[in-house]
C-alpha cells in the first residue's frame, strides 16, 4: 500500500471509529487480545525470522532484546488490552456550565489519524492499536526494517480482529518498504495526520522530531538522575536503582546517574558499588570520586546528557539540594528524576525545583505500561505542552467546546 492510499484510507476508517460507542470499541479491543491467543504460534515464529535476520546484520543486542517476543511477553500484551477495554470511557463530557441563555460543556474527541513509527519494540504496534481504537483514532504504524516479519503478522492478526467486530479493518494499517514511503513523507502529511509519535532510542526519536511538520509526542528513555542525600540509606538507593533497571524489555526510566552528598562516607558509597557490580553494572564516576575509588571507570562529560540504555551507572557528588538539582536540570532527559532522603524539607525543594515530568521520592522510578491503578502509557515524554509524562490514552484525544441555546 502505497503512502498516499493508506493515508485515505486511515482518514475513511477514522469517520466510523468517531462515531462507534464506547461498547463496540472495547470489544474490538478485546477482539485483538484474543486473536494475539489464538495466533501466538504463528506470531512468534515470524519474530523469530526477524530476529535470525538481525543477528546475521549484527543488530545491537539492544535492539534485539526489544525486538524479542516470547509468550510471556505475549501474554502481558494481551493483559494490557484488557486493561484498556476496561478503562473508563476517553471520550467523555467534561463540564457543564450555564451562560444566560446557552449551555456550555467540554467533550473529549479523537485526533483523527495517528501515526507510531519506531524502532523494533514490535509489541508497540498492539499497545497502539489498542489505545487507538478505544479513543476513536486510526493508526498508521510504521516500524523499523528488522522487525518487517513481526508486525507485518501482527497487523495481519489485529486487522481481522477489527473487521469480526463490524469495525474497518483498515483502522489500523502497515507501512512497509519503499512503496510506503519513507518516514520523513509520512511525518511531514500535517494536513492528513493529527499525530505523530516516534518511539525508539533518543538520538534517533529526535530525528525524527525534527523531521515533523506534525504536532509530536516526543518519547523519551534513558538518562534518569536520582539524588541520594545525607539522610538516604544504602539499601534504598540499591533498591531504587536496581527496581528502575528492570522493567522490559524497554526500562524507560532507569536509573543512570546518581548525585551523592559529599557527607556520605566512602565506605558506604562501596557497598552500595560492590552491590551493583555483584548484579551485572558497570559503575562510572568523575576524577573527584575515582581520587578515592580508582576501580570507577572514568565518565567523559557529555556522557552526563546521554543515555546509556544498559546496566551503566554513572556517580557524581553534589554539596546539597540546590546543586544536585541545577545539575540534574542541566543534563538530565527531564521525564523521570528521583530523590532518595528521610529529609521532609529536603524532599519538598527537590519537587518544587527539579524540571522533570515525574519526581520520584523515597520510590523506583521503574515505568510500567501497565500500572497497578489500571493506567496503560505508550511511553514516557519529557516535552512540556500538550502532553508531558505518561503517553496514555488522554494523549490521544482532544476537546471540543459544545454551546447549546435553550
Amino acid at each position: 500500500m502505497t503512502l498516499d492510499v493508506a493515508l485515505q484510507t486511515a482518514q475513511q476508517a477514522s469517520i466510523p471509529l468517531t462515531a462507534a460507542h464506547i461498547v463496540l470499541r472495547n470489544q474490538a479491543v478485546q477482539a485483538i487480545g484474543q486473536a494475539l491467543r489464538s495466533h501466538q504460534n504463528e506470531i512468534l515464529e515470524a519474530n523469530t525470522l526477524d530476529l535470525e535476520a538481525s543477528r546475521e546484520m549484527a543488530v545491537s543486542p539492544l535492539l534485539l532484546d526489544w525486538l524479542r517476543l516470547t509468550p510471556e511477553r505475549l501474554e502481558g500484551l494481551i493483559r494490557m488490552l484488557q486493561m484498556i477495554s476496561y478503562a473508563p470511557d476517553p471520550l467523555a463530557s467534561e463540564g457543564l456550565a450555564t451562560l444566560g441563555k446557552a449551555r456550555r460543556y467540554r467533550i473529549k474527541v479523537p485526533l483523527g489519524v495517528v501515526a507510531l513509527v519506531y524502532e523494533s519494540l514490535p509489541h508497540l504496534a498492539v499497545l497502539a492499536a489498542g489505545m487507538c481504537l478505544k479513543t476513536g483514532n486510526s493508526l498508521i504504524l510504521r516500524g523499523g526494517t528488522e522487525a518487517s516479519h513481526t508486525n507485518w503478522a501482527l497487523v495481519q492478526v489485529i486487522q481481522a480482529a477489527i473487521d469480526s467486530t463490524g469495525l474497518p479493518e483498515n483502522s489500523v494499517i502497515l507501512l512497509q518498504g519503499n512503496e510506503g514511503g519513507s518516514i520523513r513523507d509520512l511525518v511531514t502529511q500535517d494536513r492528513r495526520v493529527q499525530l505523530v509519535i516516534p518511539y525508539g532510542r533518543p538520538s534517533w526519536v529526535a530525528q525524527i522530531a525534527q523531521q515533523s511538520t506534525v504536532p509530536t509526542i516526543t518519547s523519551a528513555m534513558g538518562n534518569c538522575y536520582l539524588y541520594w542525600t545525607a539522610s538516604g540509606t544504602v539499601e534504598m538507593v540499591r533498591d531504587m536503582i536496581l527496581d528502575s533497571h528492570g522493567g522490559e524489555p524497554d526500562a524507560v526510566n532507569a536509573i543512570e546517574k546518581v548525585l551523592v552528598s559529599s557527607q556520605h562516607s566512602l565506605p558506604s558509597l562501596i557497598r552500595l558499588w560492590d552491590s551493583l557490580r555483584d548484579r551485572g553494572f558497570e559503575l562510572r564516576g568523575e576524577d573527584a570520586l575515582r581520587q578515592e575509588a580508582p576501580d570507577l571507570r572514568p565518565i567523559d562529560p557529555s556522557e552526563w546528557k546521554q543515555p546509556y540504555l544498559r546496566k551503566i551507572v554513572a556517580f557524581k557528588s553534589a554539596e546539597n539540594v540546590e546543586e544536585a538539582v541545577a545539575f540534574i536540570n542541566a543534563h538530565s532527559s527531564h521525564h523521570a528524576d528521583a530523590i532518595a532522603t528521610d529529609s521532609y524539607s529536603a524532599s519538598e525543594q527537590f519537587l518544587r525545583t527539579v524540571d522533570s515530568g515525574s519526581i520520584y521520592v523515597n520510590t523506583s522510578p521503574r515505568f510500567c505500561r501497565c500500572a497497578a491503578d489500571g493506567q496503560i502509557a505508550l511511553g514516557m515524554s519529557s516535552q512540556k505542552g500538550f502532553n508531558r509524562g505518561a503517553i496514555t490514552l488522554a494523549s490521544l484525544t482532544t476537546t471540543q467546546t459544545i454551546h447549546r441555546g435553550f
